[in-house]
């Protein structure tokens, strides 16, 4: 009901990632979300909207910067990447997919139009950009790798799936359903591993088959061996045994 800030992208995305939302109220929050903060024509995922420009109390630093610039209501990336993550733990790749694609850098450069837009490197993260007339589009705080670390994590992690924690690696892909599949190749110490992962359903979500070196094993993590060798992972997705 407030004037300003009336829905901020970070309860949203938290709510889901956290797991401490109710099931249909993060449905809800993340459907909010989409409605009011994300702008594709734009290419933005805006940190609040409306931004703080008269409020009171005021809020803090936060209200220095001018509407829609920065933290002000404008693409604070390292809090935008965090709704890549919130899908594709709701199970909705083509979701992730779409909003990674809007927030890569090199899509903010791919003409020359957008180039004198962005006005800064198409090939790094920016920290934030700008959403209000007469500077929509414009970056700012590139090399910053907050939010680049985040950006990372929600590719290979959130969209791609692809996890390592102690000595395993989890795979949980949560694609687009119109990638035919994708491969990887991660090192584990003196190991390598090739995945190769494809999607003969079109299907978002859901490992159907794991073979590894060949060898068909239960769908789950796959133990990581510090042998030298090279090693290959081939995951079907789908939502049965193939």
């Amino acid at each position: 009901t407030n004037t300003e800030c009336r829905i901020d992208s970070i309860a949203q995305t938290w709510g889901v990632i956290s797991g401490a939302a109710d099931p249909a109220r993060a449905a809800r929050a993340m459907a909010s979300l989409e409605k009011h903060l994300v702008r594709p024509d734009d290419k933005l995922l805006l940190l609040f909207t409306p931004p703080f420009n008269k409020s009171t109390p005021n809020p803090g630093y936060i209200q220095g910067y001018l509407p829609g610039v920065r933290e002000n209501g404008g693409q604070y990336t390292h809090a935008a990447v965090w709704s890549i993550l919130a899908f594709a733990a709701q199970g909705d790749g083509d979701r992730a997919g779409q909003l990674f694609s809007m927030l890569n850098p090199i899509n903010h450069g791919s003409t020359r139009a957008d180039i004198h837009r962005y006005k800064v490197e198409p090939y790094v993260a920016a920290g934030d950009i700008y959403a209000e007339a007469p500077h929509t589009g414009r970056g700012g705080w590139t090399w910053y790798t907050g939010s680049a670390g985040w950006m990372q994590r929600a590719g290979v992690e959130g969209v791609l799936g692809l996890r390592i924690l102690a000595g395993w690696l989890h795979i949980a892909p949560c694609i687009p359903r119109d990638w035919p599949g994708f491969e990887a190749t991660l090192c584990w110490r003196t190991a390598r591993y090739r995945v190769v992962v494809t999607n003969p359903g079109q299907v978002n979500s859901g490992v159907a088959a794991l073979r590894v070196d060949g060898i068909a094993v239960p769908a789950g993590p796959v133990a990581l061996v510090d042998d030298g060798r090279a090693h290959l992972v081939e995951v079907t997705l789908g939502t049965h045994e193939m």
